[in-house]
């Protein structure tokens, strides 16, 4: 089993869930987050100066897959996440050693 985190501009979230989605893959975290990377920030001159946003707002997706479906889903994230520009994110992909669901089995149901 693989990890695969992929930190995206928050307004393609949707292109990647339908994406996803038409693969078959359908379970997935989502967090809103604020980080920097090359792109390094905006910088903004206005009449009072100049201000720099240092960090950015973006979209953090996280899904854990079976092997064989790995590659099919980074493709569906890199071509659905991509405009081309600068900050469009970044994949990371690292194994999982132990993916245990929590919730009771069917014989462990509370009556």
């Amino acid at each position: 089993m693989k990890l695969i985190t992929a930190v995206i501009r928050p307004e393609m979230l949707q292109f990647v869930k339908d994406a996803l989605k038409e693969i078959g893959v359908n379970g997935m975290t989502i967090t809103h987050v604020y980080g920097r990377g090359s792109q390094a920030g905006l910088r903004f001159t206005t009449r009072a100066g100049e201000i720099i946003i240092d960090e950015l707002e973006k979209t953090k997706v996280e899904i854990v897959l079976e092997d064989e479906m790995v590659d099919k889903a980074v493709d569906a994230i890199v071509k659905s996440a991509q405009t081309g520009k600068p900050g469009d994110g970044r994949l990371i992909v690292t194994p999982v050693e132990r993916f245990i669901r929590i919730r009771p089995e069917p014989s462990e149901s509370t009556e």
